[in-house]
């Protein structure tokens, strides 16, 4: 078990919702111009089967940091961004969410045993020879 938390990284499709600045954003919400407005962005901003796996990553990566805590650092990464398409084009994703544990082991799908399996694997203590 190494000193510093293991990494884990989810290629998803991820909802977006746009802001004005700081300062307008005060107006905005004071003059109850935007009420409603980014929690209407964010369900319309992708399709349900979409946001219906966006879903299961969110409530996976709560289970992952209440069972690991400072153990795991978890980077969910749009899949529609440049950065996405480069972690889609350097470990062959073919699917989303995909999931990228220690920057190395991939597991693709919705269906998380497999990537929580490995996060075991490399979290479980070295036994130590006597």
């Amino acid at each position: 078990m190494s000193d510093k938390p293991l990494v884990i990284e989810i290629v998803a499709y991820a909802p977006t919702a746009f802001y004005h600045c700081t300062h307008c954003e005060v107006v905005w919400k004071e003059t109850g111009f935007s009420e409603g407005l980014h929690e209407e962005q964010v369900r319309s901003a992708l399709p349900p089967d979409m946001l219906q796996d966006y879903q299961a990553v969110s409530d996976w990566v709560r289970r992952l940091l209440r069972v690991y805590c400072d153990a795991v650092v978890v980077k969910v990464i749009d899949a529609a961004s440049l950065e996405g398409f480069w972690k889609t084009a350097r470990h062959r994703l073919g699917r989303y969410p995909a999931v990228i544990v220690g920057g190395r082991k991939r597991f693709v799908g919705a269906d998380f045993d497999g990537a929580e399996a490995e996060i075991a694997r490399q979290l479980a203590p070295v036994p130590v020879a006597a």
